[in-house]
This record gives C-alpha cells, sequence and structure tokens, in this order.
C-alpha cells in the first residue's frame, strides 16, 4: 500500500496552505493603500462616545492627534472633507501622497 505522506515530513502538505489574496484597504485620511500596519481609528474618540473605527496609517493618526483636540474631532465626526480643509492637515495629504505605504516619520507637535 502507498504512502499517503512523506516519511521525512508526514505533515508537509499542511504547512501549504493556499496564500489568499490580501484586500488592501484605503487610508481614511489620505487615501493611500495602508500597508502591513493598520491603525484602526476613532474618529469621534471613545471619551465622547465615538464607536466607529476606520483604517489609517499610523502616521496619519499621529497628525490628526497632533492637529486637533477631542472635543474638534468629535464636532468633525466622520466627516474627512472637513478634517482635509485644515491648511496643515491639507499640505500633510499632499506630502505623504506619494510615500511607501508603511513609511513612518516624527510628526511636529502644534504650536498652542
Amino acid at each position: 500500500m502507498a504512502r499517503k505522506h512523506s516519511k521525512r515530513d508526514p505533515y508537509g502538505d499542511m504547512h501549504q496552505e493556499e496564500e489568499a489574496p490580501v484586500e488592501v484597504v484605503p487610508c481614511w485620511l489620505c487615501g493611500r493603500p495602508t500597508g502591513s500596519t493598520i491603525v484602526w481609528h476613532h474618529p469621534v474618540p471613545k471619551s465622547r462616545g465615538g464607536r466607529d473605527v476606520v483604517p489609517m496609517h499610523g502616521i496619519c493618526q499621529q497628525t490628526l492627534i497632533t492637529n486637533f483636540t477631542n472635543s474638534e474631532l468629535q464636532r468633525y465626526g466622520m466627516d474627512v472633507e472637513a478634517l482635509l480643509a485644515n491648511p496643515a492637515v491639507r499640505k500633510f495629504v499632499d506630502w505623504v501622497a506619494n510615500k511607501d505605504p508603511d513609511f513612518t516619520a516624527t510628526i511636529a507637535k502644534k504650536q498652542r
């Protein structure tokens, strides 16, 4: 009777899982495809009753946190166009548009 599995690696065929095509999710703020790291961001902060989450790059989330308070983010809610109307955010999105999806950099603190 013939063997079903190799003598040396009886579970060899179990290690060869078919890789499903990875779905590319666009960033909520900049619209670029997300890379290997996806940050699930609450557009309305949890402290203000926000429950919805959106996929973002870490650098895009840091830009929002740096430029807006929780009260301001609550007022904007899910309206990404209103956030992009802010000159600092628009400048950032234009700058990051041609960067790699896994690009990271230090974000300067907002002058208050």
